[in-house]
């Protein structure tokens, strides 16, 4: 593997992490909000993560790796209902729905992507060193 391919699957690690933190941080802001049905409540959102070997690179002699954002999903937790007859936005039963955010969880989340995220960055900077260092063995 080239050296240079550290920096680009730590350069992937770092925007998959960045998805994260911001699913995250979505799912923080809108953890209070209430909805009068269950279609309209906001439900949390979760980014789903592959490790990316690419075959074409492969073909070539080149380890393609990496990590590839497939997609973000929706949690299928059921909501949070709660009565509430005198709330505004009560339904024809006086309930109100709720999202089906954790916020303890969401917290954890953000730490694990934070930390992930700077291991990322550790990581390429330990690489930008090893090649500087290697580029000032011609100059001895």
């Amino acid at each position: 593997m080239s050296m240079y391919k550290i920096f680009d699957i730590a350069g992937s690690g770092m925007a998959a992490q960045s998805v994260r933190m911001n699913t995250t941080a979505s799912n923080i802001a809108n953890a209070n909000s209430v909805s009068s049905s269950v279609d309209q409540t906001y439900r949390a959102r979760h980014p789903i993560f592959a490790a990316e070997l690419s075959a074409a690179k492969q073909m070539q002699g080149d380890d393609g790796a990496g990590v590839k954002v497939l997609g973000i999903v929706e949690s299928d937790a059921p909501l949070n209902v709660e009565y509430a007859p005198n709330h505004p936005l009560a339904d024809e039963n006086g309930y109100i729905y709720k999202p089906n955010v954790n916020i303890m969880e969401e917290m954890a989340n953000m730490i694990s992507a934070s930390r992930s995220y700077d291991t990322n960055v550790q990581t390429a900077d330990a690489a930008k060193q090893m090649v500087m260092r290697t580029l000032r063995l011609g100059q001895g």
